[in-house]
Order: C-alpha cells, then structure tokens, then sequence
C-alpha cells in the first residue's frame, strides 16, 4: 500500500493552512472566542465558500465535494493546528452524516444542501455528558444514556400533529448558535423504551439556549432546552438511531484524533521555535540535553499519533468510487481489513500527545508559558476538554480492549 497522500489532499491541507495563517492568528481567535456565537462569521464563510468545507465528505447530489473521511480528517488536522473555533465539528463531523444516513429523501433534500454550502449549520444533542458512549467511542451504545423513561434527559411524546419533545442537554457543541438541532430523545416510555432522533429548528417555539462556560473556549458549548417543542423525526418511523450514532463513531474519533494530533504538532513546533531563541546562562535552552530528550519524547509520541490518526481515517473510508477524492494511490479501500477498534486506539493515542505536547509546551516556556496572555494554555486547555468529552483515554482504550476480545479467557480442557 501507497500511504502518500494524493495531489487533491495536498491542496486541501496548503490551503487551508494557507486561509487559517492569514485569518486565525491568536489576535484573530481570542476576538472571536468573545463574540456571542464564540466563532468568526467571516471565517466560516471563508472555509464554506472558498474551501466547501462543510460539504467536504457530502455526495456531490446533495451540494457536497464527494470527498471521504480521510479529506474530511485532514482538513481538521488543520483546524486543530489553528485551534479554529468553527461549526465545523458539530455540522459537518457529527450531524450531517447522521442526516445522510437516516434521513428520508425529502429530509436530505432539504438539509444537505444547506449543510454542505455552510449557510445551515447544526448540532447533535445528546443527554447529559453522555456523547462519548453515545457514539459508542467509550461503551456499547445501548441507548441508557437516553433516559430509559426515567427522570432526566429528552423525553418524546407523539401527539395528533407529529412529535413534541421536552427536557434539557447541558452539553451540545455549538448549541446555543447552530440554525439546526438533532436532538436524540428517549420515547415510549419504560416498558418499550426506544431512542429516537429529532429535528428541531434552533429558533423553534419553545426552545431555549443559553451559551455555557467550558474549560476550552475554542470549543463553544450551549445548554439547550426543549419546552414542549414540535419536532419532526428524523428519517422513516423503526429507523436504527442507535444504530447510525455508533456507526458515526468510527469516523468521529478519525477525525478527532486528526484533529488533535494536529493541535499536537503545532504546539510542540511553537516549543522547539521558543528554545530556539530563549536564552540562559548564555547559551539557548534549547541546547540543553535535558531539554533534547523531553522533545524527542514529545516528537515521538506525536509521529506515532499522526500515524494512528492517518490510519484511522483511513480505514474509516468506504470504498473507492463513492466520490472524486481518492483515498490513497495504492491499494483499493475495498481490500482493506481494519480492526474494529481502530478508530479509538487512535483517539486515544491523539489525545494523549496533544496532552504531553501542551504540558511539556507550558513547562519549557518559563513564566510566561503561564501567562492567559501567552496561547500554550488553549492547546491544555483543547486537550483536557476533548477528553472530558469523547474520553477518558483509559475508556477509549478500554473498550478498544473489548471490541477486539483482547482480554477474553477460555476454560482449557484437561
């Protein structure tokens, strides 16, 4: 297999790490993370009407570039190198591949579009803190997180005109600004409990949002809550939505470990930059062989992050021929045979680097690596809320474990 990325790829990264170091600079991403939606208007237009972001990993029969998770994966590894504060995730990673997936035609019609050119963005509601088993990264997505027709989380009720929703998620990615909700309730009450997803128009009757204060500011979250809301439901009646959430994982978690393992790598190369040129006892610090071995430390878990985030995304590709973006040079994606933990190993690996790249960033920076002013603590601060939010590392690698029966025993006859 030819692991060398394609021409198309290339473009995709220099581009946008070209649009990014001239529109998200750090003055340029601590004015955004003050606005109201916690994210630059301008700059999602940029990355939707110049790039197609959104619509990257879209069919092309719905507005999208027909490009796969790996374009998809490689464009976050970008955003995750600039700390973009951006609907991106929320739309184009977690909602719209749901809608893609369950949506009935008129659904896909309707919404994909709108997703794919930016002018809609959305974002996925899931109870509680609860995301990371929703889409079965961190457990077996069993639908408990739900309610279970108890007390707590989104309940629905059917009604004569269609479907009413009420209950509260305190945790929704871009919740308080996104045009568009998915929200997965819990219906039919304890003794044929089922869970459902929902479309619901942010600006719907009923509806309340209120932005949360998070740990990572380059994160926006919003607490959303449904006051007897008309919803519609999101595909035909028996669709599979556990089913479609844990089958979003996989390329949830590629994407993620991109994007991480990017962030990664940026904060690592502004160490090395900073050693460079910070001087003591005459010579730079840099020069130092304690310094040498906790950066080589960090440049290796970083390379081996990449490469498991490279993988992931990789092995998260359907096979060729659904789209324009090819998915390497060699072997057909058809002939792969990736191991089903695939994904969180790799997660797991990316958000463990970004976490040793940022502390070790904030300890060879001195003083004013402590500083709010200086930005080594928005990339600890990135590694610490995308593991309280798809994590903890020790679950991702856990259920990694149990996925591939690593730790199954079997009686030895005698």
């Amino acid at each position: 297999m030819d692991a060398s990325f394609t021409p198309e790829q290339d473009e995709i990264r220099r581009t946008l790490r070209e649009l990014l170091h001239s529109r998200c600079g750090p003055r340029e991403l601590r004015t955004a993370l003050d606005t109201p939606a916690g994210h630059d208007p301008g700059l999602w237009t940029a990355l939707a009407e110049q790039l197609g972001l959104p619509g990257l990993a879209l069919p092309e029969a719905y507005g999208g570039v027909g490009c796969s998770a790996t374009e998809l994966a490689l464009a976050c590894e970008e955003t995750g190198r600039a700390l973009a504060p951006s609907p991106l995730l929320a739309t184009a990673v977690l909602a719209a591949p749901l809608i893609a997936a369950l949506g009935t035609d008129a659904q896909r019609a309707e919404l994909l579009p709108r997703l794919a050119s930016g002018k809609l963005t959305a974002a996925l509601a899931v109870p509680g803190t609860a995301l990371a088993a929703a889409l079965a990264l961190t457990g077996n997505n069993g639908g408990d997180w739900a309610g279970g027709g108890r007390a707590g989380g989104v309940q629905a009720r059917r009604t004569e005109d269609g479907w009413r929703l009420y209950g509260q998620v305190d945790q929704v990615l871009d919740g308080h600004s996104a045009g568009l909700l998915l929200v997965a309730a819990h219906a039919g009450g304890f003794a044929r409990s089922r869970t459902l997803l929902f479309l619901v128009p942010g600006d719907a009757a009923g509806v309340v949002r209120v932005r949360q204060t998070a740990l990572d500011a380059t994160r926006p979250q919003g607490r959303v809550q449904l006051r007897d809301v008309n919803a519609e439901l999101l595909g035909a009646e028996g669709a599979d939505a556990l089913g479609a959430l844990a089958g979003a994982g996989d390329a949830v978690a590629a994407v993620l470990a991109c994007e991480a393992a990017g962030a990664a790598d940026r904060a690592l190369e502004r160490t090395v930059e900073y050693v460079r040129q910070r001087e003591q006892f005459g010579r730079a610090i840099g020069s130092f062989q304690a310094v040498k071995h906790r950066l080589a430390d960090v440049y290796v878990a970083v390379e081996a992050a990449r490469s498991a985030a490279y993988y992931a995304a990789w092995a998260a590709t359907p096979p060729r021929g659904a789209g324009n973006c090819a998915t390497s040079h060699g072997e057909p994606a058809a002939d792969k045979e990736p191991g089903p933990p695939a994904a969180r190993l790799a997660l797991a690996q990316a958000l463990e680097a970004l976490r040793t790249a940022a502390a070790e960033a904030i300890q060879l920076h001195g003083g004013i690596g402590f500083t709010w002013e200086h930005e080594a603590h928005l990339y600890f601060k990135r590694a610490a809320g995308d593991e309280l939010l798809f994590g903890p590392v020790h679950r991702l690698r856990a259920h990694a474990a149990d996925a591939a029966r690593l730790f199954d025993t079997q009686e030895v006859a005698v």
